[in-house]
């Protein structure tokens, strides 16, 4: 039997987030159809790490430095790690001189994903990587983005052929949301007595504007309980920004694995971001059954059922106002929970995405069946 493709992964961090989870979940379900290779441009930042099966043949070699000031020589020496390899996957911004690395010496074929942009970029894209992006990526073979206002981007600002960008929704194993979960599936969290849990998963990150979340909730302490699942630098600022607005019973439990395990336990969920794409933490509460309120950002606006789209508002007054609403009339929340849990079961299941990244990366291996 001939040795499975090696894969190489280029992650600008490999904290447990979004795309993370999503790349270690692929990883996961082809077990030994692949070898994986992980590098990170902060190499410090590896958490995510922990949710590889055991198993499975991954290695995390020592690779030039991916980030830093460009020099024609550090881009030959990424170049020539890259050889080594059968398919390079890039992951966001962090890994882009690794495809510009790719793009002036080539290499095996490379595959790019775009999920999203940092804090610096909220405000609006910088021309300088919008233009290194449009260069960067001549040679890859595919431009992958999970979100209709990325596939925009990537056609319209980073002028990419309509052949290579490839919109690929993310997708989780919906049915894992239909059962009850344990009440003590979320470590340290005591409900307090008459309240309602509002939930919310992400890396406490500045991007995220978790406090934002906090002052929201604020005005309904007396009906609301906060629960902040994930980890972050922003941890500290979140828990100050709860002891400012008076939420004693704030749960901050850190990052929590297999959240079909304890998103039932919300009644409501929640997101406060400045910037996202398309966040899977929104299609698992959509799975679990929960209405939602969120801020309008990226495709959370087209990801949700239409009976609930009133509660994706623009600004913190309206998040609260959404929130507050919400907490009143439980039949409301339980038609939009309903209407969100078909949605979800309809239009976001993993088999699909597990099928379309298996055609891409297959197509580019030159063998279409390699990961099926």
């Amino acid at each position: 039997m001939a040795d499975p493709p090696r894969l190489l992964h280029v992650h600008g961090s490999f904290s447990l987030g979004g795309k993370e989870a999503r790349a270690v979940r692929l990883m996961n379900l082809w077990g030994d159809r692949a070898r994986h290779s992980i590098v990170s441009a902060a190499p410090h930042l590896m958490s995510a790490r922990d949710a590889i099966d055991t198993s499975l043949k991954v290695d995390f070699p020592q690779s030039p430095p991916l980030a830093g000031k460009p020099s024609l020589g550090r881009f030959k020496a990424i170049a020539r790690f890259l050889y080594g390899y059968d398919l390079i996957l890039s992951y966001n911004w962090g890994a882009m001189d690794a495809v510009m690395a790719h793009r002036m010496h080539g290499g095996p074929p490379l595959i790019h994903h775009e999920d999203g942009f940092n804090a610096d970029e909220t405000g609006g894209l910088k021309p300088q990587r919008n233009l290194y992006r449009r260069l960067a990526l001549q040679r890859a073979h595919a431009l992958v983005v999970p979100s209709i206002r990325l596939d925009s981007i990537a056609r319209q600002v980073w002028r990419q052929p309509p052949a290579r960008v490839h919109l690929i929704r993310n997708g989780i194993d919906t049915g894992r949301y239909a059962g009850p979960c344990a009440p003590d599936a979320i470590p340290g969290l005591v409900r307090s007595p008459g309240k309602l849990l509002v939930g919310t998963l992400a890396g406490l990150r500045p991007v995220k504007n978790i406090p934002r979340l906090v002052r929201a909730v604020a005005p309904h302490r007396d009906r609301l309980q906060l629960v902040v699942i994930g980890e972050g630098p922003d941890r500290d600022a979140i828990l100050a920004e709860a002891q400012l607005q008076g939420l004693a019973d704030i749960c901050l439990p850190g990052f929590l694995p297999e959240p079909w395990r304890f998103m039932g336990l919300f009644d409501l969920f929640a997101l406060s971001s400045d910037s996202e794409q398309f966040p899977i933490s929104l299609v698992e509460a959509m799975a679990a059954g929960l209405p939602i309120a969120s801020t309008d950002v990226g495709d959370v606006a087209n990801m949700i059922a239409p009976e609930n789209r009133p509660f994706i508002v623009p600004d913190e007054a309206g998040l609260s106002a959404a929130l507050g609403t919400l907490a009143a009339e439980p039949g409301l929340r339980a038609r939009l929970g309903e209407a969100n849990r078909h949605r979800a079961g309809r239009d976001f299941t993993e088999d699909a995405m597990v099928a379309a990244y298996a055609t891409l990366y297959g197509q580019a291996l030159s063998s279409p069946h390699i990961l099926r």
